[in-house]
């Protein structure tokens, strides 16, 4: 069992506490003011968690603008030494944003899920069997894997430099999958569908696509005009579509033809007509 000590009890905070408390390690949160946290998660707040000298771990999982100034007031309690191991949560940032704490002689590193917790309470299920990158010193990295591993996650090592992709990786993954459905959404109740209707077809149809996806990778799991070379059909959607609509449609079809298999003739006229302004 190992003693974590989380500062931010936002939806990642609360999410890892969570998982951490049902993995049997002592979790405690610390948070600038009171607030109701789902149980067995304790809370205590103000200015520094008081808890600093009893835990083996302080997991930072606040903003990314707020991770150094939040690791420069933890290290000026004093309370943080060599005995301890701070990691943050952030999946952009590397460990140097926690360089006000290096005096300490603690050890520093992040570890990121790639995974959305969008809901705290879901977070134990959602953290099992999802992977999770692990960076920062040797000994970081080494309880950063342990604890994550203690979850369900799968730890994967990754260099600082490497992390601001890594990070890029998941919006396209996570958050530009979402401001998709929206769209579809959108597209769909302006052809007569209500909403409720919308998002129960989007939903069936995204799985569908994502479960391919998982068994075969992106290019045996694209369906559609582009990939057949429907020439016509890309016309006439972009004759249809709304301006906004038509703006991403280019760049996403764009996209598809890096995955599709296509004669160089119809791949050279598909590309011609998505790259044009008319």
């Amino acid at each position: 069992m190992t003693a974590v000590g989380i500062v931010g009890p936002g939806r990642a905070g609360v999410g890892f506490g969570l998982a951490l408390s049902r993995a049997g390690h002592q979790v405690v949160l610390h948070g600038r003011r009171p607030k109701h946290l789902p149980i067995p998660l304790e809370l205590t707040w103000g200015e520094a968690p008081p808890w600093l000298p009893s835990v083996d771990v302080v997991l930072l999982a606040v903003p990314d603008d707020t991770v150094r100034d939040v690791a420069a007031a933890v290290a000026e309690t004093g309370a943080v030494t060599a005995q301890h191991t701070v990691l943050h949560v952030s999946g952009v940032l590397d460990h140097l944003v926690l360089d006000p704490l290096a005096p300490t002689g603690a050890a520093l590193g992040s570890l990121h899920p790639f995974q959305t917790l969008a809901d705290p309470l879901d977070a134990p299920q959602r953290l099992d069997g999802a992977t999770a990158a692990v960076e920062g010193m040797p000994e970081a990295v080494e309880v950063a894997t342990t604890l994550a591993r203690s979850v369900g996650l799968r730890p994967i090592t990754i260099s600082r430099e490497h992390k601001v992709v890594y990070h890029a990786a998941a919006v396209f993954a996570s958050n530009h999958l979402v401001v998709l459905a929206g769209m579809a959404e959108e597209l769909l109740q302006d052809a007569g569908l209500s909403q409720a209707q919308a998002r129960e077809a989007i939903g069936s149809l995204m799985a569908g696509a994502l479960e391919n996806v998982r068994r075969g990778g992106p290019a045996p799991a694209l369906t559609g005009p582009v990939v057949r070379g429907d020439l016509e059909t890309v016309r006439k959607h972009l004759a249809a579509l709304p301006e906004e609509a038509v703006r991403v449609y280019r760049s996403m079809a764009l996209a598809a033809l890096r995955l599709a298999e296509l004669r160089p003739e119809r791949r050279q006229a598909i590309e011609a007509e998505l790259s044009t302004n008319n």
